[in-house]
């Protein structure tokens, strides 16, 4: 490398071992226990005005632990609808301060650093009553060196952050607000590996060998020239030493140098979907033979490629990615999301065939990330909202908004973008799950002469042209608008190559790509020459047009419907690599329906993680596996009729090419008016199914039948039991649904049974009422009460309903379908925890838990 030419560093490669067979290498430890935990005893009060810390009474203070979301406490508010429908009229206007008293005396041989991993947003951060800066974006991670600041007469040190959220609705979803991701305080020698020091990549893999590059980054904090050696240990998942090399180095003082370690792994274990093998490199600092510092690198093996006519290859393999946008908050929790609960969205995303999530539209936290890295889940990270010009957060189309509470990241773009895409990038580039880079969603809005150069933004509408048409102007007219339009001061082109250079100085082993709302004016306005993948979002009419006129350009769905005409698409063009569904769980905030609707429903489960039938559409589709979901409705609701010939048809044969993101209004029980019609929809993969009600059968049907790919059968309804028996590829299998009768019991489970004392782990409660035979009740709701028993707090309940303005953080809720959601979390004492369900006029139920 040319930066090393240039540098005094003395980089001799000593020794590189490659073991056959392995053995174990004591020096594999943590980070030499260098980071700690800065989550818990914190402080927190909440200010209407701006005001100081100092002038806060010690009273006011209450106590809390991090991550911490001080908006999902509130009560939902129907006076909020105008100012903060866009992020889901939970209130979060205010001056928020953290405070955390710790012990940590000055060392002169000692740096100390306290890393954020996201604060939303404006945050100030003060050491002993010395700021240490401004960081204004709430979604990239940032840190501090306090070594100097900390005191020096064994006195406790005091940190405080203040949060400026004055500007409550400056986004176009929930954002909550906050410390909402995890801080650490790292402690190590003044001769060290810095924060983010690290750079793991694997330029060569083959099954048989791969070769692995270590960037190290060494930071001497010393006023003298240091002689050092570097040298950093692959380990295996269990344990196992894989590869070893020593690289000798002279650093100057007061400086920072870099130097590149090259080993070879012999039959890697690859990182894919299926098998997520993980490997660490356990990079040491050696002077004198002592170890001195000791950083840990978790990274993946493996390979990516993006053709532009043959879509995605993950290690020399075709996979199409079904992907799902998240946003960041966890439904009851907010933002401030406990690792155990995106463990549970993502295992059920998994379940339904999912493989990729596009975090949208910010950074992901590094803890969301690490889970990706586990669990095998691709990942597209994304940068940026807005960029030069703001984006009108409430109607989320053209900037209307001019006042105070509605400005966002896009007051702080200019100034803020590098440092912001330099620390996300650095931060998160080693994670295996994260294969594209987005720079920006949606961004051609905020620019008007390429919303005006198509001749169709201004005009199109939401439930027609966008969706179907192409650009009403030719290739050609598009580029005379481009070039006689006025330009504004900012050009999207320009700005998308800066940002676009700015991640390829830090990592050029991942495309970058974009959500692209206008692609046909992107790829002519200089902003797809920026991208290496040009995304499309919900603009699959233009697949074929977008391969046709640049074909060496890779083009994929980055935002797409919930639907079957989606993946359709993408399925039918193996140029297209994949597509990301908008959305992947409801969330909080872009609210268009009246309250008290409170989430935009777009999901494929609802904000408790309770599967919608979009969830079951997509399951068949994406899975192998034999799959039938039930969905029933009055036959006048829904949208299928009895013919004359009294055949169950589609009222409009054609709009299920057209379905946006809502699914259709259907139900999962079967419990209505005697002799009623009822429209049995079967969602399913198997290629043909026959249908019983009470063990009289209704008919064999076939997949190949349904252009819609969804079963159908017109029922006359009676009590009793129906059952679809499948068969695929010789597989068959059995899905029922029983008439409830009235509610009678509680049912109370829990899809954790064991926990952690740790502060950190959590159980999902989930409540679903029954009859007297145990069948689930999904006519009928009660309010239930929980009581927890034991060392455990309660982090929140949500039925899920879009409707729901239930307060979260209380232990009463009414469920929906008869069903409802309590989340807890473990303290840091071992025992046992009992949870106790009750509801007026039925028996209490209850389930224990332990906590080791």
């Amino acid at each position: 490398m040319d930066q090393l030419k240039l540098t005094k560093l003395i980089a001799i490669t000593l020794l590189v071992f490659c073991f056959a067979s392995c053995s174990k290498n004591s020096k594999n430890n943590t980070n030499y226990e260098r980071i700690s935990d800065f989550n818990l005893d914190w402080n927190f009060y909440l200010s209407e005005e701006d005001t100081q810390f100092s002038e806060v009474d010690e009273d006011a203070w209450k106590k809390v632990q991090l991550p911490h979301d001080w908006a999902v406490e509130n009560e939902f508010d129907s006076t909020l609808v105008y100012n903060a429908n866009a992020t889901g009229y939970l209130p979060s206007q205010g001056y928020g301060f953290y405070k955390k008293t710790f012990k940590k005396g000055y060392d002169k041989n000692k740096v100390t650093y306290v890393l954020f991993d996201g604060v939303y947003n404006n945050s100030e951060v003060f050491i002993n009553g010395v700021k240490l800066g401004f960081h204004p974006y709430g979604y990239s991670p940032f840190y501090y060196d306090i070594s100097k600041y900390l005191n020096k007469n064994g006195e406790d040190n005091t940190l405080v952050v203040k949060i400026d959220h004055s500007r409550y609705a400056d986004s176009r979803w929930y954002t909550g607000a906050g410390i909402y991701r995890n801080v650490k305080l790292i402690t190590a020698n003044k001769l060290h590996i810095p924060v983010w020091g690290t750079f793991v990549t694997t330029p060569k893999v083959t099954s048989e060998k791969a070769m692995v590059n270590i960037e190290v980054s060494v930071k001497n904090s010393f006023s003298s020239e240091e002689e050092v050696v570097v040298s950093t240990a692959i380990f295996d998942a269990n344990d196992y030493e894989e590869a070893i090399v020593e690289t000798k180095l002279t650093i100057g003082k007061n400086s920072q140098e870099s130097i590149n370690q090259m080993v070879d792994v012999i039959k890697p274990k690859l990182w894919s979907i299926d098998t997520p093998s993980l490997y660490k490199a356990v990079t040491s600092i050696l002077k004198d033979g002592v170890e001195i510092d000791s950083y840990t690198t978790v990274f993946g093996i493996r390979d990516i490629n993006f053709d532009p006519n043959k879509g995605f290859f993950l290690n020399g393999e075709s996979l199409k990615i079904k992907g799902v946008c998240i946003h960041h908050d966890g439904g009851l929790v907010g933002s401030a999301v406990p690792k155990g609960v995106w463990k549970r969205r993502l295992k059920i995303l998994k379940e339904g065939g999912c493989n990729a999530v596009r975090i949208s539209h910010n950074p992901a936290s590094n803890e969301l990330l690490d889970l990706c890295d586990e669990m095998g889940i691709l990942v597209q990270d994304e940068l940026f909202d807005e960029w030069d010009n703001p984006k009108d957060k409430r109607f989320n189309q053209n900037e209307k908004s001019v006042d105070y509470i509605t400005r966002g990241y896009g007051e702080h773009f200019q100034e803020k973008a590098a440092s912001d895409v330099h620390n996300v990038i650095v931060s998160h580039r080693n994670h295996p799950s994260i294969i594209q880079w987005s720079i920006g969603n949606e961004i051609e809005w905020t620019y008007p002469r390429n919303a005006a150069a198509t001749g169709f933004f201004n005009n199109m509408s939401w439930n027609g042209n966008y969706f179907w048409s192409e650009s009403p102007y030719s290739i050609d007219e598009i580029k005379q608008q481009l070039a006689t339009l006025p330009k504004g001061k900012y050009d999207i082109g320009e700005t998308a190559q800066k940002l676009s250079k700015l991640v390829k100085n830090l990592d050029t082993s991942r495309p970058i790509t974009a959500n692209c709302i206008l692609p046909s004016a992107s790829h002519l306005s200089g902003y797809a020459d920026a991208l290496d993948i040009v995304g499309y979002s919900y603009r699959r009419v233009l697949y074929d047009y977008g391969h046709k006129n640049y074909p060496d350009k890779p083009i994929m769905g980055t935002e797409n419907l919930g639907q079957y005409h989606e993946w359709k698409a993408v399925l039918e063009r193996p140029f297209i690599a994949g597509m990301f569904i908008w959305t992947g769980f409801d969330y909080m905030g872009e609210i268009r329906d009246p309250w008290p609707v409170r989430v935009q429903p777009s999901g494929l489960l609802n904000t408790a993680g309770f599967p919608k039938g979009s969830y079951h559409m997509m399951k068949t589709l994406w899975n192998d596996e034999p799959h039938i979901h039930f969905a029933t409705q009055n036959i006048e609701k829904s949208l299928n009729k009895i013919n004359k010939q009294g055949e169950i048809v589609a009222k409009n044969p054609e709009k299920w090419k057209n379905a946006l993101w809502e699914w259709q209004d259907v139900n999962e029980h079967w419990n209505y008016n005697k002799g009623e019609m009822i429209s049995v929809e079967l969602y399913s993969n198997c290629d043909e199914i026959e249908l019983f009600l009470n063990n009289q059968s209704l008919g064999l049907k076939t997949l190949s039948d349904f252009e819609d790919h969804i079963y159908k059968w017109g029922v006359p309804f009676t009590d009793g039991k129906l059952v679809a028996k499948g068969k695929k590829d010789g597989i068959e299998i059995t899905s029922e649904i029983i008439t409830a009768k009235k509610a009678m019991k509680i049912e109370i489970s829990s899809e954790e049974k064991v926990l952690k004392g740790n502060n950190k782990d959590v159980a999902h409660i989930i409540v679903q009422l029954t009859d007297d035979n145990g069948n689930p009740v999904k006519t009928d709701d009660k309010e239930i009460t929980f009581e927890i028993v034991g060392n455990a707090k309660l982090l929140g309940v949500d039925n899920g309903w879009k409707k729901s303005i239930q307060k979260f953080q209380t232990n009463k809720n009414t469920t929906h379908k008869g069903k409802t959601l309590l989340i807890i979390q473990a303290m840091g004492e071992v025992g046992e925890i009992e949870v106790v369900a009750s509801a007026k006029g039925l028996p209490s139920s209850s389930i224990k838990i332990e906590i080791n």
